[in-house]
C-alpha cells in the first residue's frame, strides 16, 4: 500500500470514496459535491488537500482530505474532514500510517490543533482514534448552517 499526495485525475476515484463513506454513515443522499468541483477545489482553487492509498493494483481504496482552519484561541489549526479505507484494506496499520501521515502535514503546516469529527455511533472510528491518543470532547455541540 502507498500512501501519496492527491493529484489531477484522482478526483473520480476520491469523489466515489466520499460516497461509500456516506453510504457507510446512512447519509448517501446527504452528498451534493461534484467531482468536478471537487477537482476545482483540490486542484485549482486549493482550498484542501486530500491524501490517497493505492493497493498494490494502484487503485485508490482510501483518502483523507483536509484543510487549514483557524482558532481564535489557538491560531491555525488542520481541519481533517474525511478519513476513509475501504473496509477490505484496513485492519493492516494502513489507517494508522495515513493518520500518521496528516499528523505530520499538521506539524509541517506549524497548527497548534488538528481537529475531526466521529459519529457516536461509529465505535471502530472511536477506537481508531483513541488508540492514537485522542481527545474525544463530548461537551460541544456542532453547529451548522446550510446554504
Amino acid at each position: 500500500m502507498n500512501i501519496r499526495a492527491a493529484r489531477l485525475g484522482d478526483e473520480d476515484a476520491i469523489h466515489g470514496l466520499i460516497s461509500e463513506l456516506a453510504l457507510y454513515e446512512k447519509a448517501p443522499d446527504e452528498v451534493t459535491n461534484t467531482t468536478e468541483k471537487l477537482k476545482v477545489d483540490l486542484f485549482v482553487d486549493k482550498v484542501c488537500e486530500a491524501l490517497v492509498v493505492e493497493n498494490e493494483s494502484l487503485e485508490i481504496v482510501g483518502f483523507a482530505l483536509y484543510y487549514q482552519s483557524y482558532s481564535t484561541w489557538k491560531g491555525r489549526c488542520l481541519y481533517l474532514e474525511d478519513f476513509y479505507i475501504q473496509p477490505e484494506f484496513r485492519r493492516g496499520g494502513i489507517g494508522s500510517r495515513l493518520f500518521s501521515e496528516v499528523v505530520k502535514t499538521a506539524k509541517k503546516w506549524g497548527v497548534k490543533r488538528m481537529d475531526w469529527q466521529v459519529l457516536d455511533w461509529n465505535e471502530p472510528a472511536i477506537e481508531f482514534y483513541k488508540k492514537h491518543q485522542a481527545v474525544l470532547d463530548p461537551e460541544w455541540v456542532n453547529g451548522r448552517l446550510f446554504f
